[in-house]
């Protein structure tokens, strides 16, 4: 069960790498992508580009509260099925996050982004509550 975590917490640090990609292309779109000052480029996008931004952004954002439940649960020794059902359920929903965040889905993209953080709170309240 550990490895089953672990795992999911090493995809949870590849998704804000997943997430640069459409970034990039918004950025390689609008003049090309400029290495030199890329933040001042990303200010600049709009639609597609600036979601994506804000995509990217969010992916780290949340892989911090997931990697502290993730933490908590191998810390105090919390880790069992529902621990990790709940990470690959935070990590399914930050998947499906992203897309609804490049395809502008606001209102599931919102629900998307609760279902991940309440499968992180709750994983790392149980851990707590374990203790």
């Amino acid at each position: 069960m550990l490895s089953a975590l672990l795992l999911s917490l090493f995809v949870a640090m590849l998704l804000p790498f997943l997430a640069k990609a459409p970034l990039a292309f918004a950025m390689q779109k609008s003049g090309g992508y400029d290495n030199h000052n890329p933040r001042a480029q990303q200010a600049t996008l709009t639609g597609f580009g600036q979601r994506s931004k804000a995509a990217h952004y969010n992916s780290f954002e949340a892989l911090l509260i997931y990697a502290c439940a993730v933490f908590s649960a191998v810390g105090l020794n919390a880790v069992d099925e529902t621990t990790v059902t709940l990470g690959w359920v935070f990590i399914v929903s930050r998947v499906a996050y992203l897309v609804c965040y490049w395809l502008d889905y606001a209102t599931t993209r919102s629900l998307m982004w609760l279902v991940g953080m309440v499968a992180a709170f709750v994983m790392a309240g149980r851990a707590v509550l374990v203790a």
